[in-house]
């Protein structure tokens, strides 16, 4: 793969990527007519580098070639971009070309893709939804075959690879859509090869700096590791020989951790790189799957192992279908992790979905109906920003096995809680769920999994379910269903909550209130008026002339006693026809900015309640006088923000009591952990004051404590 990029990334003519081609895959009549198609086609199209355009889907055939893509793969990538960007038409294809290579090529057409001449700025906001229409239309092309989604990851591959020839803020543009919408694809489908490269080259365009640091490090350094990796391979070697293999029975590789895994383990871990584990690696690869076993026992036997390091994922694989034995041991005063697999193993973690084209292996497919479950998906999300960040959720996490008392096994993301396995086992399931064992032991729903837990699930006829379990659940199957469900249940508190504010406005009863909405039309978007203030109003305007023709009412009411004030406070701003003294919040549910709440009048006051609050219910039930409230516009700015203390008594207050005397507010706060169970790190969500420099605060807080993150939770592309 390294000698194949290379190659790519210096090629510029059209003679030289057909050789290539050629070095990949058979040259037969079929693709040297693509070939000659799609140069015609392209004829006088240039790319931003100044070569032939044709270049670029001869060697993204290459690549679809390298990656076990047939005939028909090779071909429909070599004309990937002759319908979108030359005179031909899918029907000149069809024409010209078998049906499967329409189909391909008609899918890859229908991903629009953003072209750099349309790439919003990286600062902007509407980033988030560009990058997410890009990845609905790959998922949604590629849902009736897969290799839509090989050939469109090859295009990006070649492009990240030849960013160089455009300007610093497309190349940041291009690399950013890349780590959010190619990569999480990549590690599903189990491409390994292709989803380091390009999480590789993108680190290196968003985050120069860094990229530097490391690769000085490691450039400096380079000698002294491979020293250091010769010296083990050479005692492992040795003594695998002496413990009943066989030269020919196994190969050795030795590796060192690529660029942007060991960026985010730094920030995960708060540490330098000098301190980053298991920067040093070998990759045992061995015959047969028992084989993998017995040079594990010869690991295990002569050096110490990190036991919190094991990961046994052979006999229990990623649904990605990669499999391999991980450990990690101590060598002197080295620390390197070992991988053990067999060959068919090797090839499934380095090619995924496509080694099974391409070597026919014996191993795991790569599970994919996740595609499936993301289209059903679509059809329900509300808008686009969270389909696609229900999509992110699914594909790219670190996996945990845990298994049913049957013995089946579940792939849930790091992290996972009880009630993310009851979704996992059934959407129906997750709703009903009443209770939770695992490992035999009750435990609340909200518990998190470990690796080869043992999960049973108790349900009951009626739905359990919390609206504020969406934010603490991680797969996005199980937070979508909360949602969903709770979306309903808004909806239906919203319908209460809109009467009651026009109830307390016209002080009549809801009966006769009921009869005005139906004779105006209005009873089936009554809702909006517990949200919308100008609905409220326009609701208030056209009922008004009902107790004005009542004879009993109106000779004793004012017209203007109707005319709804907006009536500003702090946080708050009220929407009524009654004077209000002064707003507060009750201790009872805590609502945040954002959330959704409800106003109760009370003489001149008004109580704030989070609007799925079980008191404030229980106020709708008795018919207390409720009052049209939400949350002001001019909301602080947040940012998240992670940073190491000093492990003593105080720190962490004097560190808040910093906080606080630059008037920063403290919205959360968290403890992070290592795989040890020691405090590593806090995290916090902060707001700014208004007017505050984000940079000068973030600069003054890096002078005095350690800073390892502080990003702005507007931030589209936040992980």
């Amino acid at each position: 793969m390294e000698e194949l990029l290379k190659k790519v990334q210096s090629c510029t003519d059209i003679s030289a990527a057909v050789s290539i081609l050629g070095s990949q895959i058979q040259m037969t009549k079929e693709i040297e007519k693509a070939v000659s198609f799609t140069v015609t086609k392209h004829k006088g199209q240039l790319r931003k580098s100044g070569e032939p355009y044709s270049v670029h889907p001869i060697l993204v055939a290459s690549f679809v070639a390298h990656f076990g893509g047939d005939e028909v793969m090779v071909v429909a990538a070599l004309l990937h971009d002759v319908v979108e960007d030359t005179c031909c038409s899918i029907d000149d294809v069809r024409g010209d070309f078998s049906p499967e290579v329409a189909v391909l090529v008609e899918g890859l057409t229908k991903i629009m893709e953003i072209r750099e001449d349309q790439l919003i700025p990286s600062t902007s906001n509407e980033k988030l939804v560009s990058s997410a229409l890009t990845f609905r239309k790959m998922l949604l092309a590629s849902i009736k075959d897969v290799r839509v989604l090989v050939i469109k990851l090859c295009d990006r591959l070649h492009n990240m690879l030849t960013l160089g020839a455009l300007r610093d803020a497309k190349q940041q543009r291009i690399s950013e859509e890349t780590l959010v919408v190619y990569v999480p694809i990549a590690h599903r489908l189990g491409i390994s090869s292709i989803k380091n490269t390009l999480e590789d080259l993108s680190f290196m365009y968003i985050l120069p700096n860094e990229y530097n640091k490391i690769d000085a490090y490691l450039q400096e350094e380079k000698q002294q590791l491979q020293l250091k990796l010769n010296h083990f391979i050479d005692k492992v070697t040795t003594l695998m020989l002496r413990n009943g293999f066989n030269e020919g029975d196994f190969v050795i590789y030795k590796r060192i951790k690529h660029y942007y895994s060991i960026y985010l383990k730094m920030q995960r871990k708060g540490v330098s790189i000098e301190e980053v584990l298991d920067l040093l690696a070998i990759r045992i690869v061995v015959n047969k799957p028992n084989d993998c076993y017995r040079a594990l026992g010869v690991i295990h036997q002569h050096f110490n192992p990190l036991i919190s390091r094991f990961k046994d994922y052979i006999s229990l694989s990623k649904e990605n279908g990669y499999q391999t034995i991980h450990t990690t041991v101590f060598d002197d005063k080295s620390i390197i992790e070992a991988q053990i697999r067999t060959h068919d193993m090797h090839h499934t973690a380095e090619y995924g979905v496509a080694a099974h084209w391409k070597y026919k292996t014996g191993g795991l497919n790569p599970k994919l109906g996740w595609l499936s479950d993301l289209t059903l998906q679509d059809e329900d999300s509300e808008n686009i920003e969270e389909f696609y960040q229900y999509a992110k959720d699914s594909l790219f996490s670190e996996d945990i096995a845990v298994f049913s008392p049957r013995g089946d096994i579940f792939t849930l993301p790091r992290g996972a809680t009880v009630l993310d396995f009851a979704y996992e086992v059934h959407t129906e399931v997750g709703m009903h769920t009443k209770e939770a064992y695992v490992n035999k032991q009750k435990v609340p729903l909200l518990t998190e999994l470990k690796n080869g837990d043992i999960v049973r699930i108790v349900t009951s006829k009626e739905a359990h379910f919390r609206c504020s379990w969406a934010n603490s659940v991680i797969t996005g199957k199980a937070r979508s269903a909360i949602k969903q469900n709770c979306r309903q249940k808004i909806k239906e508190i919203n319908q209460r909550v809109a009467i009651d504010i026009l109830v307390a406005i016209f002080n009549v009863r809801e009966n006769k209130l009921l009869a005005w909405l139906a004779s105006e039309n209005l009873t089936k978007k009554i809702f909006k008026a517990a949200t919308d203030s100008i609905y409220l109003q326009d609701v208030v305007n056209a009922l008004k002339k009902y107790p004005k023709s009542d004879s009993l009412l109106f000779p004793l009411l004012k017209i203007d006693r109707y005319k709804i004030k907006k009536q500003k406070f702090e946080n708050i701003v009220i929407y009524s026809n009654h004077k209000v003294e002064n707003v507060e919040f009750d201790y009872c549910c805590h609502p945040k900015r954002g959330d959704d709440i409800v106003g109760f009048k009370k003489g001149s006051d008004v109580i704030v309640h989070h609007k799925l609050c079980e008191k404030a219910s229980k106020l709708m039930e008795h018919k207390d006088e409720m009052i049209f409230v939400k949350w002001t516009r001019n909301a602080p700015h947040r940012y998240k923000l992670i940073v190491s203390i000093e492990n003593k008594r105080g720190s962490l207050a004097s560190f808040l009591f910093y906080l606080a005397k630059m008037q920063i507010n403290l919205v959360t706060i968290e403890l992070g952990k290592s795989e040890d169970g020691h405090a590593d790190y806090f995290e916090l969500v902060i707001e700014l004051p208004e007017g505050a420099d984000s940079t000068h605060i973030r600069e003054s807080i890096k002078m005095r404590y350690k800073l390892i993150e502080f990003i702005s939770l507007n931030d589209a592309y936040k992980k």
